[in-house]
């Protein structure tokens, strides 16, 4: 009987709807302390505290895409299912194969450097604030400084365990030293921590930094991490602020449109409690342009017989035409033939299949399929399945 319980596995959810719980009724219960938005304590807590009232940006861009000729767009399932198993603690996984020796906690007591740069924590912490061209082009260091419990691409960073996470959040020289390289990180994406509960506004040097920040799709996948290395190591109140800052700054400023689509089909989904996700997700469909293209909630529900879609404006669209019911299986057949990349999506696959992926061999088959679809872009198509879907 133990060895059936011990080999027993969670049953891995296989559509994007099962994945998210944000609009469920399950995620009702934590309604009223959840959305209690009075701050929270010196200590930090899991409770949300919500974005200042006040702090928004300018205008909403101005699109004119109409529903007829806005392109079909979908959630990325691989992204849904890659967060779902974040928030629920990675159900079905297993001990650590590698010895448990809270490498991470060391590194971050400045006892052991980062493998394979051999740089200790200290350095990088009293050197590389403002060194801008150092932080962008060493793709190393970001599984050092922002550890999870998955595999990145730098094979040499461990994961964390949960005995580590214990430890390392007991720790404070660790999280102090924690905070100070997640500030180093905002400095570079022109962003300032203005106090311990996690809130952050812009920093002087922020215009410089946006618009590097929107030319520079692979630091998406690094904030993912943050994000996710904020909520392991005790700091997931952090994420509601920052997550906030980056909608109004992509939906209302103009300043980050680019990044639009990894914040919501992303950062948002970092965050483990479904009610401060709801906030952000209201926020962010009240701001969204085009109205009707957004996918994110709330979900399909049943009316008089008709099935509105998940994260549509309500409005039903006309029946197709037997012409266009044609099209449509015509084209569903070809999607399913072939991996379709946007041309957004094809700049961070050659960035990654050109720097350095080849230190990480696991990842050599899946690099042969990344680079046969980046040889079929086109344009802007959908967005991929795999972006952000590698644990930066």
């Amino acid at each position: 009987m133990g060895n059936l319980v011990g080999s027993w596995r969670l049953k891995e959810p296989s559509t994007v709807e099962e994945c998210d719980s944000t609009w469920g009724s399950d995620s009702e219960s934590d309604e009223a302390g959840a959305e209690d938005d009075s701050g929270i304590s010196d200590s930090v807590s899991p409770a949300e505290s919500e974005w200042a009232a006040g702090h928004t940006g300018d205008t909403s861009p101005q699109l004119t895409d109409s529903p007829e000729s806005a392109p079909k767009m979908k959630r990325s399932f691989y992204a849904a299912r890659d967060l779902y198993k974040y928030r629920h603690s990675y159900p079905n996984y297993r001990k650590s194969r590698q010895p448990n020796e809270y490498r991470n906690l060391r590194f971050y007591m400045n006892k052991i450097p980062m493998v394979p740069d051999g740089i200790y924590i200290e350095e990088i912490l009293s050197k590389w604030r403002g060194d801008y061209d150092k932080l962008e082009h060493n793709h190393t260091y970001i599984q050092w400084l922002f550890p999870l419990r998955e595999q990145g691409l730098n094979f040499y960073a461990h994961e964390l365990t949960q005995e580590e996470i214990k430890e390392f959040q007991s720790t404070r020289e660790a999280k102090k030293r924690f905070l100070a390289a997640y500030s180093i990180m905002l400095d570079f994406y022109g962003i300032k921590l203005l106090d311990k509960s996690g809130n952050v506004a812009r920093a002087s040097n922020w215009k410089e930094r946006f618009q590097h920040l929107n030319e520079s799709h692979h630091n998406y996948l690094r904030i993912t991490r943050i994000l996710k290395s904020l909520g392991e190591l005790g700091y997931e109140a952090f994420k509601a602020p920052l997550v906030r800052l980056f909608l109004e700054e992509s939906l209302c400023s103009g300043t980050l449109p680019n990044m639009q689509h990894s914040i919501l089909e992303y950062y948002v989904y970092t965050i483990r409690l479904p009610a401060t996700r709801r906030r952000l997700l209201r926020y962010a469909r009240q701001h969204y342009r085009p109205a009707h293209a957004f996918l994110w909630g709330p979900p399909s529900k049943k009316r008089a017989g008709a099935s509105v879609g998940a994260g549509s404006s309500g409005i039903r669209a006309p029946a197709p035409t037997p012409e266009q019911q044609r099209r449509g299986e015509e084209s569903t057949i070809l999607s399913s033939s072939r991996i379709i990349v946007s041309s957004h999506d094809a700049i961070m696959c050659q960035d990654l299949a050109g720097g350095g992926l080849e230190v990480c061999p696991e990842l050599g088959s899946n690099m042969s399929g990344l680079q046969g679809a980046l040889m079929s872009v086109g344009g802007r198509g959908e967005r991929n399945e795999y972006n952000e879907a590698l644990p930066w």
